[in-house]
């Protein structure tokens, strides 16, 4: 994410780079290539223009502390007038009336229908809510079926009348139904179509018009760029929607639509999706974007996604048979399924500080750890429990039955050997990383 635009930026802060004050002649060479990687990434140049003249301004305003370099003061700068730029702060989507009426627009093909089952799934597991999904695409064969699938995937009923192909009176009649049954979230996913027209816009301001939704939701296919910008802003002047849904956020997106969109509609981004998988969704922060885009990794949302799956019950059981030595294949296999939970090694990787700098020729792929799974699966229980009985036929054994070489074997068993001496030692020096992570999480909160 943001991968070629992260690149640019630190190319311009080095011009800064070993310089002793800021003066208007090295801030205007670094500001140059921060336009110019703008400008690559999608931006409009009115936006670019702006955005590097409020960076200057504030620049050139400020004295250098002894304690912090040129460049340093340019990268908190820049920071924080790209969180400017993306909204400030999060916004909340809005479901505090009982049903919560959401109704999601965009053009066709921009993952409407994926992210309506995403969100239903956000709302049952993170906020505890009970959605209804209703099929208002009459005009898309594949559409009713496939947010069908998508709802048995995520446990969630979907609404819709094959005999009924008027939207207006679908999603009248399912807020009904929703009411009778006790939903208390009602998504309502409506048609694209391949281009802005009078006739999608006409329908869907009919069905805000006869079901009154709490929240309106655009959603923004992002590796559109400047395109993106525009339909929203075609949709916000019909529609005046509550906020933006940018997806395929893990794809090769330039940045410009997550970078200008807030600007351009007056609307803030309130979700990304970053996958196929139903749980790929995030609430959109403009600050914790903001370090993404210059490199400084994103660890608040790592370490929220690892105390979703690591109870501080489970982690005490952990660090004790660590401290004995005792971790063997069974915990290692736990650990391996507890991350995959997390998201997409390439997502995760990018949460990490100078992570994306040191893997930039590395492919990590969601099926990365599918071989370690494959070999662990292939040994006896007495094996995965005593590690060290793994001799020279055991490991030819494992070798065969998993369809792994003999040396990916030997090398996945040094790996555990690694992992394991390592997390021992950090025991043994007192270091908990899963307390770690959590006193981190609060010390960010008090910020």
């Amino acid at each position: 994410m943001f991968e070629n635009l992260s690149e640019k930026f630190d190319r311009a802060f080095k011009i800064l780079k070993g310089q002793g004050h800021i003066t208007e002649i090295n801030v205007a060479e670094s500001l140059k290539e921060v336009r110019k990687a703008l400008l690559d990434a999608d931006v409009s140049f009115k936006i670019a223009k702006s955005f590097t003249e409020d960076v200057k301004a504030k620049a050139l305003g400020q004295n250098v502390l002894s304690a912090v370099s040129p460049g340093q003061l340019m990268v908190k700068i820049v920071h924080d007038e790209l969180v400017e730029l993306m909204g400030s702060e999060k916004s909340d989507i809005n479901i505090k009336s009982n049903p919560a009426i959401i109704l999601i627009a965009g053009l066709q093909g921009s993952g409407k229908t994926t992210f309506s089952a995403k969100l239903a799934n956000y709302l049952k597991t993170k906020k505890g809510k009970r959605p209804l999904l209703v099929a208002c695409d009459v005009y898309r064969p594949a559409a009713i079926q496939q947010l069908k699938v998508l709802g048995q995937q995520v446990d969630v009923e979907v609404f819709s009348d094959l005999e009924d192909k008027k939207p207006v009176s679908l999603a009248r009649k399912a807020v009904s139904l929703a009411k009778d049954k006790g939903y208390n979230v009602v998504i309502i996913d409506t048609a694209g179509r391949l281009a802005i027209d009078e006739e999608m816009m006409n329908e869907i301001s009919n069905i805000k018009q006869a079901v009154s939704p709490h929240e309106i939701l655009f959603v923004v296919d992002s590796m559109t760029g400047q395109d993106a910008v525009n339909t929203a802003k075609a949709f916000n002047d019909k529609l005046d929607f509550d906020g933006v849904v940018l997806t395929k956020m893990d794809g090769d997106t330039r940045g410009g639509a997550a970078l200008t969109i807030k600007s351009v509609v007056n609307k803030p981004i309130k979700f990304v999706g970053l996958g196929e998988k139903m749980d790929a969704i995030d609430v959109f922060y403009p600050d914790r974007m903001a370090t993404r885009i210059l490199g400084m990794g994103d660890i608040i949302s790592l370490v929220e996604r690892a105390q979703e799956q690591f109870t501080a019950e489970e982690s005490a059981k952990l660090q004790k048979k660590i401290a004995k030595n005792q971790f063997n294949f069974n915990d290692f296999i736990e650990q391996i399924n507890l991350v995959k939970k997390m998201g997409s090694m390439k997502d995760l990787a990018g949460m990490i500080p100078g992570m994306d700098k040191a893997m930039k020729n590395v492919e990590l792929e969601d099926n990365a750890l599918d071989g370690m799974e494959a070999m662990i699966g292939s040994m006896t229980p007495e094996e995965r429990e005593k590690p060290e009985i793994l001799n020279g036929s055991r490991r030819r054994r494992i070798s065969s039955g998993s369809g792994n070489s003999l040396q990916d074997v030997n090398r996945m068993i040094k790996q555990f050997d690694e992992i394991r001496k390592a997390m021992r030692s950090m025991t043994q020096a007192g270091n908990n990383p899963m307390a770690q992570m959590r006193q981190m999480r609060q010390m960010m909160k008090k910020r």
